[in-house]
């Protein structure tokens, strides 16, 4: 099998956890740590870490992080034959607290400099495409990205699978999200790009209202995540929609839990999985991730066995 092929970010997050209750106001308490972080470094661990290959698209600066970050990506097994290198504003910044629940509580992002990857992608854009098992590229890069790496992914008949970032370019070009795989995407996302809320929607009214916004927007299929209460799917192929309950687990740091049920669902996909199998993989590798407090799932090369 050839590697799948994840065009995206790579952050440091800056992680501060309250010990006890969080006062927004007042002196907290806790620890802070540093993580490797970004949407796409994030899943590109998922991936190597439960065995599927894969390779990564993405910047890398010579700062010490930027080192460690590559060093790490290469121990676990990445293929990192396309990575850039490059000389400063390569690896974003992500300032974030955690509650004493270890729910959101506060952030600030800072980018790295994705003009540099978009000349990067212009170059060598057909070459990875052409060689890739499938494309997972984070979609709200830019729009120029965007549109070129699934123009590119169309004439190679390769499967393109979104991740959502800040949704700038999403909801700028609803049209792209009509030729990838599969849109998966939270309940606040979700309101966002379908422009009506699912929030108090019963179990069997949101079932029979997710297909009718599938195919008004134009998807193949959609996952809408919604926390404890599970997730929503719905695939156009088969016509089938259906529930995937949550994996319950202790929850430590719900820091990547999307990443990580996106990357589960994805890679279920590509292994041939149903799109109700699939997003029980995401459901299952999100409960792993959020009982720790890295940004991705432990490592298991028989996560698809048990």
């Amino acid at each position: 099998m050839n590697p799948a092929v994840v065009i995206g970010t790579t952050f440091v997050d800056i992680k501060g956890f309250a010990r006890g209750s969080y006062d927004p106001l007042g002196r907290n308490l806790g620890e802070v740590q540093l993580v490797h972080g970004g949407v796409g470094r994030n899943v590109v661990e998922n991936f190597a870490n439960v065995g599927m290959p894969v390779a990564y698209v993405g910047m890398l600066d010579n700062s010490a992080i930027g080192q460690d970050v590559e060093r790490h990506l290469a121990e676990i097994g990445t293929d990192l034959r396309w990575m850039m290198r490059v000389p400063d504003r390569g690896i974003g910044m992500w300032l974030v607290i955690l509650d004493e629940k270890g729910e959101l509580a506060g952030s600030i992002s800072k980018m790295p400099d994705i003009t540099q990857l978009e000349g990067y992608l212009k170059e060598h854009g057909g070459e990875i495409v052409s060689q890739a098992e499938a494309v997972v590229l984070e979609v709200d890069l830019n729009e120029t990205i965007a549109e070129m790496i699934i123009r590119l992914a169309n004439e190679h008949g390769k499967d393109v699978y979104s991740i959502v970032g800040n949704m700038s370019v999403i909801l700028a070009r609803r049209d792209l999200m009509r030729q990838t795989k599969c849109f998966i995407c939270n309940e606040v996302e979700a309101a966002k790009f379908f422009g009506e809320s699912f929030s108090g929607l019963e179990r069997e009214a949101l079932l029979s209202r997710l297909p009718e916004l599938a195919e008004r927007a134009g998807l193949q299929s959609v996952v809408v995540t919604l926390g404890e209460r599970g997730a929503a799917y719905y695939e156009k192929e088969t016509g089938r929609a259906g529930w995937c309950p949550p994996c319950p687990t202790e929850v430590v740091d719900t820091t990547g839990a999307g990443d990580a049920f996106f990357s589960g669902t994805v890679m279920g996909l590509i292994r041939g999985n149903s799109l109700g199998d699939a997003a029980a993989y995401g459901a299952r590798l999100a409960s792993e991730t959020i009982s720790r407090n890295e940004n991705s799932c432990p490592v298991n090369k028989n996560f698809f066995d048990q």
